[in-house]
């Protein structure tokens, strides 16, 4: 019984349009018998607009009802509790008809709705519909100086950090587009493909080399071996894109003209194959089965200026970095060596560094773009991990487990970036971001593992060769368009300028 009392109660507080028993007289009742007879306070109902005054009426500094001994104020200390809003904002007009519309039969007129809901936005600046019971207009009061809110940090920022966070550029994870490339060598210390200045990319296919136009999409034989035995072992481009030099398993090193499709000269110094090829300016470095390099003068008869010997087994990697100070080498006997730049004469030459905490093979060896003592390197099967290095410091910057053999190494020219291409058992590339090494995206397709990594001139796409006898490019560096045509006037002022002092 007791509960249905208490219901009953409820039910009658929660009720605008009758009174409350046993409570202490409302500010209007008050002023109404203060101000001499007139009608009984009991029948006129504060929603009534000749009740109320809008424009004078304040909030009550004191709890109506209470005796003057106990003053129960709105609390001025900073951090209260209480909210007591201005009256004088309050619409009860407004709430006074929603609460009597709910009354009343729905118009199913969709004129007659139209009409009303054009005057209610004439008249109240608001559609009805979706106006709130009780609504507060006029602007919020100021906190008092000097307060501080202990919710600040909390309500002050203006966007989530999940929301702030700026989104990740779109990589495609499918590849422009696909080249066979039939009766490439599965081995995996080989150097196969490379893509020049000139935007042609130059592909050993066992005997031959051919190249192609990206621009044209031409497809040219640029050589093929006498010999069916030998085989091509690895190709590097001069970095004016006109000449280009090729290993051969017989231990040669020969120079091309690729627009007059000949063969310049043929430098014969090694005795095992030679698997990789780097430039600096006109001396051309390669490195042997024999874990020899040999450093050639291509302007002089005598090419052969210098020889490093600093590993024990075959040099699968070799790279010079660009300022042209420094040569890295890896080997198959998890080695890497960093060597300076030799200015002719003889002797022997030692590495300024050697980096032994690879545990396999070392092929994917690369030089940070931007900052020309950082190099990269990556372990075969038995390492699985790349690792940064500071080459004048010896300190290596950073270690990352890929679970998967390394092949070859890019850094990106258009952002803070490197991409690996692996072998078992993904055969995927992985784009990581530098210096955190986190991963950015993974590009699978190749059925097989990948052979070789290289980078179209303008940085936006990459060439990955792969022993299921394809080649795929990657659009995974495009740049942003305003990007782009910042970096283009900044390379056209250059040419200017170089042309400039040229005459």
């Amino acid at each position: 019984m007791a509960q249905f009392l208490f219901e009953a109660d409820l039910h009658g507080l929660l009720k605008l349009d009758t009174p409350i028993p046993n409570a202490p007289p409302a500010r209007w009742q008050r002023k109404a018998k203060e101000s001499g007879p007139g009608p009984s306070p009991v029948g006129v109902s504060p929603m009534k607009p000749a009740n109320r005054s809008y424009s004078s009426s304040k909030t009550p500094s004191k709890t109506p009802g209470k005796s003057g001994s106990k003053i129960q104020s709105t609390p001025t200390k900073p951090g209260g509790d209480r909210y007591i809003p201005n009256r004088s904002t309050m619409q009860m007009e407004m709430a006074n008809f929603l609460l009597t519309k709910e009354n009343d039969p729905a118009e199913d007129s969709p004129t007659k709705k139209e009409q009303q809901k054009a005057w209610a936005v004439n008249l109240n600046g608001f559609d009805v519909e979706e106006a709130k019971i009780l609504r507060l207009s006029g602007k919020p009061q100021n906190a008092p100086e000097g307060y501080q809110n202990n919710l600040k940090v909390l309500y002050s920022q203006k966007m989530t950090p999940g929301s702030s966070r700026k989104t990740s550029r779109y990589i495609p994870s499918n590849p422009d587009r696909i080249l066979d490339a039939p009766e490439i060598r599965n081995d995996y210390y080989l150097n196969l493909i490379d893509w020049s200045s000139q935007n042609f990319l130059a592909v050993a296919l066992d005997n031959s080399v051919y190249l192609w136009n990206h621009a044209t999409g031409e497809i040219i034989q640029l050589l093929q071996m006498e010999h069916p035995d030998v085989y091509i072992s690895s190709v590097s481009w001069i970095k004016e894109g006109n000449y280009l030099a090729v290993g051969t398993s017989s231990a040669e090193v020969q120079l091309w003209d690729v627009q007059q499709q000949k063969r310049l000269r043929n430098m014969t110094s090694h005795c095992a194959r030679v698997g990789t090829l780097s430039w600096n300016s006109y001396i051309l470095s390669s490195g042997a089965r024999n874990g020899h390099i040999h450093h050639h003068d291509v302007r002089v008869a005598e090419h052969h200026v210098a020889t490093l010997a600093g590993h024990t087994q075959e040099v699968c990697g070799l790279k010079w970095s660009l300022d042209g100070r420094y040569l890295a080498s890896g080997g198959n006997d998890n080695l890497v060596n960093v060597w300076p730049c030799t200015q002719g004469g003889g002797g022997d030459f030692a590495p300024i560094q050697t980096f032994t905490q690879h545990q396999g093979a070392v092929k994917a060896v690369a030089w940070c773009p931007w900052q020309t003592n950082v190099l990269a390197t990556g372990g075969g099967t038995s390492d699985r991990h790349i690792r940064i290095w500071n080459v004048c410091s010896g300190a290596c910057l950073s270690a990352v487990d890929t679970h998967s053999q390394v092949c070859s190494i890019l850094w990106s020219t258009n952002y803070k970036e490197l991409i690996s291409g692996h072998g078992f058992a993904q055969n995927q590339l992985v784009i990581w971001k530098y210096p955190t090494m986190a991963k950015v995206a993974e590009l699978q397709g190749h059925t097989a593992r990948i052979l070789n990594l290289t980078m179209s001139p303008d940085g936006t796409t990459v060439a990955s060769a792969a022993a299921d006898e394809t080649l795929r490019l990657w659009r995974c560096f495009e740049m942003d368009p305003i990007k782009k045509k910042e970096k283009e006037k900044a390379n056209c002022a250059k040419s200017s300028i170089i042309h400039q002092s040229i005459r």
